[in-house]
């Protein structure tokens, strides 16, 4: 089992000092990534944090989410971005609604596959959608 997957964490949020996040477990059992109760919760904090990086960032296209998410001095960032928009079937200049569920929950699981390298559970991107 993946990391991601031990820790209820399918897009890979970094425990951050300052952010408590809902269905957070603290302490958690990784020292680097954040532990959730469920994948729902998991699923929550990421759509959560891709909202806020609209609003408090000013991130527009997909290509400016990921490159803000997966950064190029630790991801092959360019390769995120590809294999996103080839699950999504837009193209990076694509501009999400952050407050339509059907296009977030699509964002989410593409991201949560290109992090886990395996199939989602899109009931479990919903669910997580659903606790916002």
């Amino acid at each position: 089992m993946t990391r991601e997957l031990r820790n209820n964490n399918p897009l890979n949020i970094r425990l951050s000092g300052t952010t408590r996040w809902q269905g957070e477990v603290r302490p958690s059992q990784d020292r680097s990534f954040c532990q959730f109760e469920s994948m729902a919760y998991g699923y929550r904090a990421g759509l959560k944090l891709l909202q806020n990086y609209r609003k408090l960032n000013g991130c527009r296209t997909i290509s400016d989410f990921i490159n803000r998410w997966a950064p190029s001095v630790e991801n092959n960032t360019s390769g995120y971005i590809s294999r996103v928009c080839r699950e999504m079937q837009v193209p990076s200049s694509y501009v999400p609604d952050v407050n339509d569920r059907g296009t977030m929950c699509a964002f989410a699981a593409a991201m949560s596959q290109v992090e886990n390298g395996i199939p989602v559970v899109m009931e479990d991107v919903q669910a997580g959608w659903d606790l916002l």
